[in-house]
């Protein structure tokens, strides 16, 4: 498990790495969707391409980051791109630790609002809100499937979306509902849109799009 977890954080500071080279590269002032993975895996550009659209969204969400993760790393995954319009999804991962608590994890979200906020005063944020899951069709074999939802439920979900919610109305950000249709007649991630009940695919991510379009 150790030499597991050393991978990941290796490749997370090498895509932290990358971003800042891309950043420089980028165009100023755009779109940028930024969080975890559930943000990196958003093929937002292609569903964009494929409906004809021309707008610039840059994608900075990193596998298996934190909100404390995220509150490390806001020059390369934030700042450097300067972008007027963000769209924020972190948190999810937090759910999932033993030891998480809706406070510590509304504590953290609290911290990169406020530091966007002192940035980029002009920029407007949106808090999407976090996904449903799917606990009981498609468990991963072992341990890891065994405990994937005893935290990342969608109870846990639920409260933590309305205390999302509750922080944009405070902070002076938006709040995107942005489930509709996501979800099957047990108000869980619809089976044929989930990879093992967290992650997603793109039919799954054309649906979000759609309840995204009017705030893009």
């Amino acid at each position: 498990m150790d030499q597991i977890q050393d991978f990941m954080k290796m490749e997370q500071r090498i895509k932290k790495e990358k971003f800042v080279f891309l950043n420089q590269l980028a165009k100023k002032g755009e779109t940028l969707f930024v969080g975890s993975s559930l943000m990196e895996q958003f093929p937002i550009n292609e569903l964009l391409m494929d409906q004809g659209s021309s707008q610039v969204v840059y994608n900075r969400g990193i596998g298996g980051f934190t909100t404390a993760d995220m509150l490390e790393a806001m020059e390369e995954m934030v700042f450097g791109l300067e972008p007027s319009r963000i769209f924020i999804n972190i948190g999810t991962n937090d759910i999932s630790a033993p030891d998480y608590t809706l406070e510590k994890l509304m504590g953290n979200y609290r911290r990169i609002l406020t530091q966007i906020k002192e940035r980029l005063p002009e920029a407007q944020v949106t808090l999407m809100a976090y996904y449903p899951v799917n606990e009981t069709d498609k468990l991963p074999e072992g341990e890891w499937g065994r405990h994937m939802f005893d935290s990342r439920n969608n109870a846990n979900i639920r409260l933590a979306n309305e205390a999302a919610e509750k922080l944009a109305q405070e902070l002076g950000c938006r709040f995107v509902n942005v489930n509709d249709g996501l979800t099957d007649e047990r108000g869980m991630l619809k089976a044929e849109y989930t990879v093992e009940g967290v992650h997603m695919y793109a039919n799954a991510y054309r649906v979000i799009l759609e309840n995204l379009k009017p705030y893009l």
